[in-house]
């Protein structure tokens, strides 16, 4: 199984889908629990959520589970959120504060994990950034999540439906936080926030260097806007997704106007 899947296009948009790959190696499978062999914290059919909303995007994808390591982690191990409860680079619990392992994996399974599959997929992503930069002057990393709406081991109430996270705007262009906003404030039905509990994971952080003409911004979805349920088996629901779809790609396509403009703006 490779680690990492590529789809080259022609726009300045690069979609980063870290955490729909469902794939475990035998021996990581064999150490997770019953409750971890659920997989329940993937993001359930984003890759498919997302599909054909701007042709031309380029998609990179990692296919190996977060379980297994977890591509959105800085490699380092350092928490995103210091303080807050969160998962780590190769997660111990699952999204619940629940243990996910029958045998959980010492620092040398880590690292072996960090190289195989961590760095491969980050590897790529740059790559594309790197290229997308070169044909269009900047590259615009939208990067792809979901999670369920409801978990109080990480965020009290209920999650809003679109969260935005520029890491309270260093990542990217004004104008690309404020295009995303815009959209997600007028979809009636649906609710937002800005660098509110996300504010951008590491993949964000890490590649939104608009100085650079690299510009990062993470959009965590509720997953009631698109499942059927929240719950196993997270059937994808065409009918929740299909107005969902609408507003992405708004988003995306105003993204990608954008590009020529950032241009000579670092």
């Amino acid at each position: 199984m490779i680690p990492v899947e590529v789809h080259q296009g022609d726009s300045p948009v690069v979609l980063g889908l870290p955490h729909t790959g469902t794939w475990l190696p035998d021996s990581v499978r064999a150490a997770l629990n019953p409750l971890g062999k659920t997989l329940a914290d993937t993001d359930w059919h984003i890759h498919r959520l997302y599909e054909g909303l701007l042709p031309g995007a380029t998609t990179v994808r990692a296919t190996f589970h977060r379980y297994v390591i977890d591509a959105n982690r800085d490699p380092s191990g350092q928490s995103l959120y210091p303080g807050q409860n969160t998962t780590g680079l190769v997660p111990l619990t699952d999204f619940d504060g629940e243990p996910i392992w029958d045998t959980a994996p010492d620092a040398a399974e880590i690292e072996r994990r960090r190289q195989a599959y961590h760095a491969p997929y980050h590897a790529a992503l740059a790559a594309e950034m790197e290229r997308v930069r070169a044909r269009h002057g900047v590259a615009i990393l939208y990067d792809c999540h979901s999670i369920r709406s409801h978990i109080p081991f990480l965020f009290e109430g209920i999650l809003h439906d679109f969260n935005i996270g520029t890491n309270n705007g260093a990542t990217c262009d004004p104008r690309i936080e404020a295009a995303t906003t815009s959209v997600c404030a007028a979809a009636q039905g649906y609710t937002h926030v800005l660098n509110g509990r996300f504010k951008g994971g590491w993949t964000t952080r890490h590649y939104g260097r608009p100085q650079e003409g690299f510009h990062a911004i993470q959009m965590e979805l509720a997953q009631a806007t698109h499942l059927a349920q929240e719950t196993l088996p997270f059937d994808y629901d065409e009918d929740r997704a299909a107005p969902l779809r609408v507003q992405l790609k708004d988003i995306l396509t105003q993204l990608a106007d954008l590009a020529p403009n950032l241009q000579g703006t670092s």
